[in-house]
């Protein structure tokens, strides 16, 4: 991965819990940072070296990290609660931009990232929060992600999707659990994020692929008919649940244009 060889990587510890995380780029202070948020399978280094080419393009820093029960950070007490990424938005990712010096910044989810991002940018006063980009967040649950959910859990017990999950998790049964035990509970059917979306000021890009499995284009239209600032849509033909991959070359110019208009209208 090519982040890895370019980054600083640490293990801070955020909420009691020590983080799995990257640093590519200047440091805090000598340009606006780029926060990579995975997906609810995902770890930093899933991202592959997506987060270094964005950030070279841009001019920016990047910082990556895995969250708690993912990666190579500590493990996440099971089962987790219904609001696990309330307090992700809410408390972890605060208190880690605080720990890095982080200070003018752009969140970039995806999937539980995206919808983290949502929460931490519609909560509390964030200074330095320049924009927000998600891909294929959800602010509530459908059946749709239901199905799917569902249909994940069969194949992490009958294929190979534990061994290919497990590159990348040091502890990928926590890592499986903690994501689809939740998603499939009776509570998570009331799980929604969408009051968050009116307090959110900045701007949004909001990109989802036209054949997502774990969602559909309510969850955009949701987001950029409540967000509280300026919202963007982006639907990508031909594209399923992973648009930096799937339609990387689309997704990576959007993501850069957003951001390079970003900075020009901040003069960061």
């Amino acid at each position: 991965m090519a982040l890895s060889s370019a980054a600083q990587t640490s293990f801070p510890v955020i909420d009691g819990t020590p983080l799995e995380v990257a640093w590519y780029g200047p440091k805090p202070g000598a340009a606006p940072t780029i926060i990579f948020l995975h997906e609810g399978l995902g770890s930093m280094k899933m991202w592959r070296d997506f987060p270094q080419k964005l950030a070279n393009e841009t001019g920016c820093s990047a910082l990556v990290y895995s969250r708690r029960g993912y990666g190579q950070s500590g493990p996440a007490d099971l089962p987790r609660p219904t609001r696990y990424m309330h307090h992700e938005g809410l408390v972890v990712l605060p208190e880690l931009l605080a720990t890095m010096g982080v200070q003018q910044h752009i969140v970039l989810g995806h999937s539980d990232g995206g919808s983290i991002a949502l929460v931490y940018a519609g909560g509390a006063a964030k200074p330095g929060l320049l924009g927000v980009i998600t891909e294929a967040a959800h602010v509530f649950n459908e059946q749709v992600s239901h199905d799917s959910i569902q249909a994940a859990k069969v194949a992490y017990e009958t294929s190979d999707l534990r061994e290919k999950l497990a590159r990348f998790h040091s502890e990928v049964d926590n890592a499986f659990r903690g994501w689809n035990d939740v998603w499939l509970s009776d509570d998570f059917w009331n799980w929604n994020l969408e009051e968050y979306l009116p307090r959110i000021r900045v701007p949004l890009l909001v990109i989802q692929g036209e054949q997502d499995q774990y969602g559909t284009v309510r969850q955009v239209d949701a987001i950029v008919n409540q967000a509280g600032g300026p919202a963007t849509r982006l639907i990508l033909p031909a594209c399923a649940h992973t648009p930096h991959r799937e339609a990387a070359e689309a997704t990576f110019q959007a993501m850069s244009d957003f951001i390079q208009h970003l900075l020009i209208g901040t003069g960061a």
